[in-house]
């Protein structure tokens, strides 16, 4: 298959030698922000993704006029392209809109290539470093601007445990606007059991062409792409028109870890700290220094903030993490992300609340034993999904050993407890994970301050 697949990349390459970035638009209607772009494929294809963004009753309408409004959906379009881009992977990118410099166009091409990397991977793609050359000379190059922000903080939130542990612990520490894409049950129900109304939030509604999906039916090539690399582009975007001056990912450092070890591939590479660091230098340097972009969480590791949320009870029932099951508002119970959140919660919450929360007892599904060797490093590749470090996940599961002493092991915890000699590169000891604590610097001393407060109550 992978063979087959990047044969397909090398003939698509041929037929379609360039992708264009022909333009962006914008109007608002009804106090609502839309945002078009216009992509082509060589000559032969069309795309007109659409963005559309809730406005605050009391929106200053000049800030559309400010040529930093300009420059961020600019670059989102940079973001979203890569979506469209990828079904042929031409090797020439045409940006029409704006001219980007030498240093920039590096910028891009580092995100393209570590972005991409499991798509790459899984196609069975070796992409080299001159896989894309990015011609943008047209137009005009934009300049870097100021804008006029206030205090608060913008917080992406996902409908997971960790931006519920982000929105609880900050919105008891200074004002917090909830940011969501496509809302969902679940990130609707996050905001709301903290204490926010929906009219508390802002909401941006992303739309894909259909175009590219009949072209995925076709054959072209699709996988995955960094989708908080476009949250980045689209929070400074939010951020921007409501005149917030900071913004609070939920990203933690066990996003650091690549997925295949050894290598660079990381399925959380627009998550990790490289990532973080290259997106506020590109900000500070080519957009704005008044959006700061930043990760809360990312001084702790997937067990603390386990421990966290193990805490909020009134979110057990409706937070959600499962891909597989976000269109019914569930957990699939068969898939990376349910198992691994299922582990890294039983040190901390009892096993029949768990089993509730899930309706099911993942530990006792042997058809899960192939994921289990994945999250382990009993396998030799991570799954492509966003699951903590083989120690975090070792460190959860030897805990869980020790808790069920002397009872009749369940299905899983025997298999594990069979093959944990095989378990590679694992070092973490869950004392010595709870006591860490990443050197990352966050904006303020206070947001460090908070996070060790809710590790020790």
């Amino acid at each position: 298959m992978k063979a087959d697949q990047s044969d397909l990349y090398h003939k698509l390459r041929k037929e379609y030698p360039y992708f264009i970035y022909e333009a962006y638009s914008y109007l608002v209607d009804n106090n609502e922000l839309q945002i078009s772009y216009l992509f082509r494929l060589s000559e032969e294809y069309s795309f007109q993704p659409t963005l559309k963004l809730s406005l605050p009753d009391s929106f200053d309408h000049n800030r559309l006029d400010n040529s930093l409004f300009g420059n961020i959906i600019f670059n989102l379009g940079m973001i979203e392209l890569i979506s469209y881009w990828k079904a042929a992977c031409p090797p020439e990118l045409i940006v029409r809109p704006h001219a980007l410099g030498a240093s920039q166009i590096q910028w891009w091409k580092k995100l393209y290539l570590n972005g991409l990397g499991e798509f790459f991977h899984t196609n069975g793609i070796e992409p080299g470093q001159d896989f894309m050359t990015i011609r943008a000379t047209e137009g005009e190059q934009l300049e870097k601007s100021n804008c006029e922000t206030g205090a608060g903080l913008l917080v992406p939130v996902g409908g997971g445990k960790d931006s519920v542990v982000s929105l609880e612990l900050l919105s008891h520490f200074k004002k917090c606007t909830p940011f969501i894409i496509n809302p969902r049950p679940a990130s609707m129900h996050t905001l709301i059991n903290a204490g926010f109304s929906e009219h508390d939030s802002v909401q941006l509604f992303r739309s894909i062409d259909p175009l590219l999906l009949e072209l995925n039916d076709k054959g072209f090539l699709n996988g995955h792409t960094p989708f908080s690399a476009m949250l980045a582009f689209a929070s400074t975007l939010a951020a921007y028109i409501y005149g917030i001056a900071e913004i609070a990912l939920s990203n933690e450092s066990s996003a650091n870890e690549p997925t295949i070890p050894g290598t660079d591939i990381n399925h959380q590479y627009s998550k990790s700290i490289e990532f973080e660091i290259d997106f506020r230098e590109y900000t500070q340097r080519y957009m704005t220094d008044d959006i700061k972009y930043f990760s809360f969480l990312r001084p702790l590791n997937e067990l603390q903030i386990a421990k966290i949320f193990s805490k909020f009870h009134k979110h057990f029932d409706t937070f959600r993490s499962c891909n597989v099951g976000s269109k019914t508002d569930s957990w699939c119970g068969k898939c990376p992300k349910c198992l691994f959140t299922f582990i890294i919660l039983s040190p901390f919450v009892e096993h029949t609340k768990l089993v509730r929360i899930f309706a099911g007892d993942l530990f006792e599904d042997k058809t899960l034993i192939p994921l289990l060797d994945q999250l382990t490093g009993i396998a030799e590749e991570k799954p492509f999904e966003c699951v903590g470090t083989l120690d975090e996940v070792n460190a959860a599961l030897k805990y869980c050993l020790e808790k069920f002493h002397n009872d009749k092991l369940p299905v899983l915890l025997q298999h594990y407890s069979d093959h944990a000699e095989n378990a590679k590169r694992f070092s973490g000891n869950f004392e010595s994970l709870l006591q860490e604590f990443s050197d990352h610097k966050l904006p303020a001393e206070a947001y460090i301050q908070l996070l060790k407060n809710a590790l020790n109550d």
